[in-house]
């Protein structure tokens, strides 16, 4: 029996939690059976996505029904690019659900189980917090899971739970986050193949990608980086992983739609250290990855691969750091790698061409961009222009290559300003998105002023959605928008004017004049430029992989 004194409610104890693992903004929207567990609080599912690639984890809250099937795209989003999002959903009292009423959000059929069973394939794992379950013994094991495995999970809070009483004293034990150990005589073993390989290989490179910073093992890939200065590269789902204004540095690799010298070192090389591989068609350039098992070596959260064998159940956080202290740095040969950086392209130039340009604006704005930026980009024309630029130190991209709901960056945008401005950093937030994606969620904008945050949001004005003009349809009317007063936003959402500032540029002269304006980079108001741009330009990356993915399509459909 637990101490009176100690005693708190469920809601409050799952708070507190939360609270551990740096969770200070809860995402979500009111409703009848989620009202008593935000009584506890006194914010969609995009932003909690956003927060979470910032904070480490975040948590969602909906009601019943029409509240969690309308976050579902934004969890399976998290599911699928492995971010932690703690779905909290508010259910109707145990008594309704025994008595099967047809309460309002239901289907009518009395079942109450059929929405949470949609969020089943979805979730890690996930509870029902009714009288039947150990409160505190659940809630721990769902929040480690969350956090472990870096996917989402659902807890199903009755509203009859909700202020139900549980040992306060359970938290004086923070809930265990180590990793489960590799058993130590397999973990050797693949280490000393590792070690064989990088010994006998006359050309090693290491490829970065989005697994190595869902699952945590950043700082052991920079050492890794930084001992053995080797090529390194990353996917565009790796943007960001290791420090781009290092030497060893090489660029983005994206297959066959790589520049020419990145896919020429990767694929050359007779050694692929191959970190949190996640080959999905956007982000291998439609599949096109040429790195045979042969000379790679795969690290992933669950599992290793050395070549042809693979070790199941072997965590690469725990084998890097082995790794790490075993390497004999005088047996591993080093080969120099091509310098990448914000070139700007000399056919490009102000003069020959006035027009504000992909090949001319995101090596322009590489240069623009400061250490500790986070920078947000839709899946559109902005992550596939990121793609040739080179970062400053430090730089926080997020963006969702794998998923790819559009207008998720706006949400996004939100949840990683919020991340920022609760951790009181020095940092700007940057979003690029363009007109169609943004006419999505736009409303994002309005919760962003509300909590005084001061994002710069770049929108690409192109009529329309390039990316899909690309693939296919260049001039169907399916691709075209309404045009909207873009620059008219933060008056409508009603930001305070002298907390907000909004641009127009059309060329080149006048987008150098802004991102050169000091005031303008500073980040401390909210800002929102609309960029004009060639209808049909698209950045080189997009241009091949769209035409590889309407290929793909072609062949799928036959």
């Amino acid at each position: 029996m637990s101490d009176k004194a100690t005693e708190i409610t469920v809601g409050a104890y799952l708070f507190k939690r939360l609270h551990e693992f740096g969770v200070r903004g809860v995402h979500g929207v009111p409703g009848d059976f989620n009202l008593a567990l935000l009584d506890l609080l006194e914010e969609n599912g995009y932003a909690a996505d956003g927060y979470a690639r910032i904070k480490g984890m975040s948590a969602l809250i909906t009601t019943f029904g029409v509240g969690e099937l309308s976050a579902l795209a934004a969890v399976a989003g998290s599911y699928s690019e492995h971010v932690p999002v703690v779905h909290i959903v508010g259910v109707p009292n145990t008594a309704s659900q025994k008595q099967q009423l047809l309460l309002h959000h239901t289907l009518g059929n009395g079942d109450f189980r059929v929405f949470s069973d949609m969020s089943k394939n979805i979730s890690e794992t996930f509870c029902t917090l009714n009288e039947a379950a150990d409160y505190v013994e659940e809630i721990d094991r769902v929040l480690r899971a969350c956090w472990v495995r870096a996917r989402p999970v659902y807890i199903a809070l009755p509203t009859n739970t909700v202020f139900q009483k549980v040992d306060g004293s359970r938290l004086k034990k923070p809930i265990p986050l180590e990793l489960d150990l590799n058993p130590e005589d397999v973990e050797q073993e693949v280490v000393d193949q590792i070690l064989d390989l990088m010994y006998k290989s006359q050309n090693t490179v290491i490829l970065a990608d989005a697994c190595s910073i869902r699952h945590r093992v950043l700082d052991e890939l920079h050492q890794l980086v930084m001992k053995t200065n080797l090529p390194t590269f990353v996917t565009p789902m790796g943007k960001g992983a290791v420090n781009e204004t290092l030497g060893s540095f090489g660029g983005v690799y994206v297959g066959d739609v790589s520049r020419k010298d990145v896919k020429e070192t990767v694929e050359g090389a007779d050694l692929v250290l191959f970190v949190g591989g996640l080959i999905s068609d956007f982000n291998s350039g439609g599949f096109t990855f040429h790195i045979s098992r042969n000379k790679s070596v795969e690290f992933h959260s669950d599992h290793m691969k050395v070549r042809y064998s693979e070790f199941p159940g072997i965590t690469m956080k725990y084998v890097m750091q082995r790794l790490l202290n075993q390497i004999d740095m005088s047996k591993i040969r080093v080969t120099p790698t091509t310098i990448i950086d914000n070139i700007l392209p000399t056919r490009e130039s102000q003069s020959m061409t006035p027009d504000i340009t992909h090949a001319w604006m995101w090596p322009r704005l590489g240069q623009w961009l400061r250490e500790k930026d986070v920078v947000i980009t839709e899946t559109g024309t902005a992550i596939f222009g990121l793609l040739e630029t080179r970062f400053p130190a430090d730089v926080t991209a997020i963006s969702q290559v794998l998923w790819g709901s559009i207008g998720y960056s706006v949400g996004a945008l939100q949840g990683a300003a919020l991340a920022v401005h609760e951790q009181k950093a020095e940092r700007r937030v940057i979003l690029f998105v363009g007109d169609g994606s943004l006419q999505l969620s736009a409303q994002e904008i309005s919760t962003i002023i509300r909590h005084g945050l001061t994002p710069i949001i770049f929108v690409i004005n192109n009529d329309g959605y390039t990316i899909e003009r690309k693939i296919h349809g260049a001039e169907a009317k399916y691709n075209d928008i309404h045009q909207w007063k873009y620059t008219k936003l933060l008056d409508v959402f009603n930001a305070n004017p002298e907390k907000s500032k909004t641009y127009q540029v059309r060329t080149k002269t006048e987008m150098d004049k802004l991102l050169n304006n000091r005031l303008f980079a500073t980040g401390k108001y909210i800002e929102l430029v609309e960029v004009f741009m060639p209808k049909q330009d698209a950045p080189r990356a997009l241009e091949v992989t769209a035409q590889k993915t309407a290929r793909l399509n072609k062949v799928l459909n036959v």
